[in-house]
């Protein structure tokens, strides 16, 4: 007997595509430039963007771990991490303070005290309120002081003992191991007019094509360095580098006019075409200079002459890795040395100006420079233990405020440099602070890199002078 087959609406089952509903996506909002609307009213626009959330679209990949030289944030504020920072800390860094920054409310209040050298003040409160455009509605309420000078002011030896008080809190470009004032993104991030150096955005494109020019192995195999030699004793040392009738150190070495790059609109001074030398030197000024980013971004190995100061990210950089560590006080044997050993170490050379580069174009894109900046904020607010309000004095600025007044290339820098939208996505996830035993290894494992190039030179200058 056959049986029948037993039909039943579930005895097949085939395979269906499920419809999916196509998600929407996430409407960009644009903050235009209303210079139109700003030059009627003169009063910032009331319609910016105020909250603006990418993480509540779980769908979204979360956001990676900042890069590890964040993590000095938390060493720069930790000298009020047990005490907080109070009014009077703060009024107390009005001492030497160009200008003081409040933030209520998502909006920017300044107050001027004095003007710094050329535009450093006016594009770093550029620079801050185009985070503000960024991360609408998401950086706290603050109140700050920030020091344009170069060199550090807040010394620790005055603020060390038990009868010493609390250090005010001073925010500036670069810092040392003597001091203790708070590291913070330089100006030139926006451009610097003065000299015709675009905003990093634009300018880090500039550089990666100028590397691609020329190959390492075709550069010029020395040493090079342009700049003003006129600031610093240590860079006029340099100059007795330069190749002589009488003796090559493997340096090239030249003295920039600025005055004269002005007048003949800046021909000679095209960061982007400087990258073709195998060696570039860093070396200071009167303090930290922002050219070490512009050099250590050029494939080029960087002689970083042994630096007193740091910024912000620099902390993040590791002899032999990133750069080849240079004597100060014997600049012209070190450089040759250093020269030598990398035309017959040509592998290990590139790698070291190739890794350096990769930092500066992955580690320092504008993105990370602006998540610097929030995260910074954010864990400077957290230790204020009072309620910021605006100065009777301060004015409130925002992009129109800037932009719309100005002319020339401060004008043209800063609709270069403007943050069109908000972010995409949120920040970088602040890495946790170093303990005690993880600090001292990152800064052992430096010092020991240092040393052992120290060894080789010593040993090099040795076998020389046997041969002669």
């Amino acid at each position: 007997m056959t049986l029948a087959p037993i039909l039943s609406k579930t005895s097949y089952k085939y395979p269906q595509k499920s419809r999916e509903i196509p998600k929407m996506p996430r409407q960009k909002i644009e903050i235009p430039l209303n210079c139109t609307g700003y030059n009627t009213t003169r009063k910032c626009p009331s319609n910016y963007p105020t909250t603006y959330n990418p993480e509540e679209d779980h769908d979204r990949p979360p956001p990676p771990t900042c890069p590890d030289y964040f993590r000095w944030i938390h060493e720069d504020l930790r000298p009020w991490a047990h005490t907080g920072i109070s009014k009077d800390m703060v009024e107390r860094a009005k001492r030497t303070a160009n200008f003081r920054l409040v933030i209520v409310n998502g909006k920017a209040y300044v107050e001027k005290y004095q003007k710094s050298f050329q535009t450093r003040d006016v594009f770093t409160v550029w620079g801050i309120l185009q985070l503000l455009r960024r991360y609408p509605g998401r950086v706290p309420d603050l109140d700050l002081m920030f020091d344009c000078v170069d060199w550090p002011v807040v010394l620790s030896k005055a603020y060390s003992g038990p009868n010493a008080t609390s250090p005010p809190p001073v925010f500036r470009y670069c810092g040392d191991d003597d001091s203790l004032d708070i590291v913070f993104p330089d100006w030139s991030f926006w451009g610097w007019s003065e000299i015709n150096i675009k905003p990093w955005v634009h300018l880090l494109k500039d550089l990666k094509e100028g590397n691609n020019r020329t190959k390492w192995v075709d550069r010029e195999p020395y040493a090079y360095w342009k700049g003003n030699p006129a600031v610093a004793a240590t860079r006029q040392d340099l100059l007795k580098c330069n190749v002589s009738d009488k003796q090559d150190w493997n340096a090239r070495v030249y003295a920039q006019d600025w005055g004269r790059e002005i007048k003949e609109g800046y021909k000679q001074s095209n960061l982007a075409s400087q990258c073709i030398h195998r060696y570039k030197v860093y070396i200071e000024g009167s303090a930290w200079s922002v050219s070490e980013k512009y050099i250590l971004a050029c494939d080029s190995v960087t002689l970083l002459v042994k630096p007193r100061y740091y910024d912000f990210f620099t902390r993040g950089l590791v002899p032999k890795q990133h750069y080849w560590p240079t004597k100060d006080d014997d600049k012209c044997r070190s450089i040759k040395f250093a020269v030598d050993w990398g035309n017959s170490h040509q592998k290990e050379a590139q790698e070291i100006g190739k890794a350096a580069s990769d930092f500066i174009q992955e580690k320092l894109k504008m993105e990370y420079v602006y998540d610097y900046m929030f995260h910074l904020l954010n864990e400077y607010a957290k230790l204020l233990q009072y309620k910021p309000t605006v100065p009777p004095k301060a004015t409130e600025l925002c992009s129109e405020a800037m932009a719309c007044r100005e002319n020339g290339l401060n004008k043209k820098f800063m609709r270069d440099s403007m943050v069109n939208s908000p972010a995409d996505s949120g920040p970088c996830t602040l890495p946790p602070p170093y303990g005690p035993s993880s600090i001292y290894s990152v800064l052992q494992k430096k010092t020991n890199s240092i040393k052992e190039v120290e060894l080789w030179e010593k040993k090099y200058w040795e076998n020389q002078d046997k041969q002669q």
